[in-house]
């Protein structure tokens, strides 16, 4: 099968690699190329098809080897990839560059709730550090003066705003945005269907009637066209011999007949993993099973909620508005008091911060301490005490979960008047 390669990300591409490898006078060249755009879009698999049109060698890297619960060993790890890809361009005589898939996920910081470790530090700066000495690559614990072939890094991703500024800064990172246009689709696409006997109008009317779909889904589709032989396939081996047939069998493996690729007949598919998408999207069984989040979701009458470890919502212009918080008058709205109820119910623990407006924008809150025991009396009591010791500032109220030891909740409950 001959897919399609967008001449934009196989330029960009090109050109880079290439770019790395010529002695071009007075000319800092980035080592680093960042691929970032949207899910599915197929980034890595195009990055896939232009190394092998180019013919050069790849050594891998996942997003999900940059943690360890060893500190240090990701960073070592990308060290010696590193390396690896160097010693194949010395002996192999031939280009070869180094891939890190979903950076942002293993290094990236999603919001102020994700954890961040030494290993996330140490993975930022050994980036930075090979961007910056790419020729002088050391393993820990060892020195060789010998200075490696320079290897281009290409890494991908979905929000490289998530990583750390100076890494993907102008001079380490080149940046480049990969959102295929209507004509990049339309190739792509068919470059899918194209043992199927689809024209190029089939498949532009293919991708009108699912616009809002990547590039992903009319692969998984053509994958779904297959289920209903498969699935016949299953009925006639018998359920419980389908695992002899298939992996230890003497005989031939199972041939399928071509599916029905039609115009409606991928359209009536399309709709039904549409409808799945669309299923999980409004299900939200989370919010159903867990109280907490349920009434993090849904602000009522008189109620500021606020996401945990990020108070954004309630800032605007610079200047604070819990929305409809309670003013200092040290009486609990009874939304919270069947708040505070349902977190004393679940087992988890109450507690107290505080703090003025330039503490409030910087997300500098004080603690006010833990509400103690799990009576509910006690416990409004107990805050209602609060609000009246710092009745001039913010008081918000957290519910920690002391197992996870996580927040699942934090609620402004009184602002200044």
């Amino acid at each position: 099968m001959k897919y399609y390669i967008a001449p934009r990300f196989r330029d960009k591409l090109a050109v880079h690699i290439t770019k790395n490898f010529l002695e071009l006078p007075h000319v800092r060249v980035p080592l680093i190329l960042g691929i970032h755009g949207g899910k599915g879009e197929g980034k890595s698999f195009q990055c896939e098809l232009v190394f092998q049109q180019m013919g050069i060698g790849v050594v891998h890297i996942s997003g999900g080897e940059l943690e360890s619960p060893d500190a240090g060993d990701p960073s070592r790890l990308i060290r010696l990839r590193y390396r690896e890809a160097a010693e194949m361009i010395r002996v192999h005589g031939k280009m070869c560059v180094l891939t890190i898939s979903d950076l942002d996920a293993g290094a990236g910081r999603i919001d102020r709730a994700t954890q961040y470790t030494v290993n996330t530090q140490l993975v930022n700066a050994t980036l930075m550090n090979i961007a910056d000495h790419p020729t002088d690559v050391q393993l820990p614990g060892s020195y060789d003066a010998t200075p490696l072939h320079r290897v281009p890094i290409i890494v991908t991703g979905n929000d490289f705003s998530t990583l750390y500024a100076p890494l993907i800064r102008d001079g380490r990172m080149e940046k480049f945005y990969w959102q295929p246009d209507i004509k990049d689709r339309i190739g792509i696409v068919g470059g899918i269907f194209a043992e199927d006997g689809l024209t190029e109008n089939d498949i532009a009317q293919l991708i009108d009637t699912f616009p809002q779909q990547s590039i992903d889904f009319f692969s998984a589709l053509r994958s779904r066209i297959y289920d209903e032989q498969i699935r016949e396939f299953i009925h006639q081996v018998g359920l419980d011999k389908i695992s002899f047939r298939i992996v230890r069998s003497t005989e031939a493996p199972p041939e399928f007949t071509k599916p029905n690729f039609d115009l409606p007949h991928l359209i009536e598919f399309g709709n039904i993993l549409l409808g799945e998408q669309k299923q999980v999207e409004v299900s939200g069984l989370a919010q159903e099973y867990n109280k907490a989040l349920r009434s993090k979701e849904v602000p009522q009458p008189n109620t500021a909620i606020v996401q945990p470890i990020d108070d954004k919502s309630t800032i605007h212009n610079g200047a604070i508005h819990p929305q409809n918080s309670q003013t200092s008058d040290s009486t609990l709205d009874p939304e919270t008091q069947r708040q505070i109820r349902e977190i004393l119910e679940q087992g988890y623990t109450l507690s107290i911060e505080h703090g003025n407006e330039r503490r409030i924008r910087t997300n500098a809150w004080v603690n006010g301490g833990a509400i103690p025991g799990n009576n509910l009396e006690s416990a409004i009591a107990s805050v209602q005490e609060h609000l009246t010791q710092y009745h001039s500032e913010y008081v918000r109220l957290i519910g920690t979960d002391p197992k996870a030891k996580r927040r699942v909740i934090e609620k402004i409950i009184q602002r200044p008047r």
